[in-house]
């Protein structure tokens, strides 16, 4: 739902939806944001098959220390993601 206000002859809108942050988030977690209409285990195998696929995208991650094994995003790493990805 979308609110408008008017002040000063401004017009500011406000939006219920969270707005999404930049942090650290487990995999799963992320992933469950990409993909919300599926299982988590999904989820994760989906986003994991999305880096692979994207070779910059797994290449930018890989000098932050990345491994598919890894139960966690760092902020810098999620950065990566959302700029190749967008945000979820």
């Amino acid at each position: 739902m979308l609110y408008l206000y008017k002040i000063n002859l401004n017009f500011i809108i406000m939006e219920d939806e969270p707005v999404f942050r930049i942090r650290t988030y487990r995999k799963k977690e992320l992933a469950h944001l990409y993909c919300p209409d599926i299982t988590e285990r999904c989820a994760i195998r989906t986003l994991t098959h999305w880096i692979k696929l994207n070779k910059e995208l797994y290449a930018a991650l890989l000098h932050t220390g990345y491994t598919p094994r890894a139960r966690t995003f760092v902020p810098k790493q999620v950065s990566i993601i959302v700029r190749y990805l967008d945000e979820p």
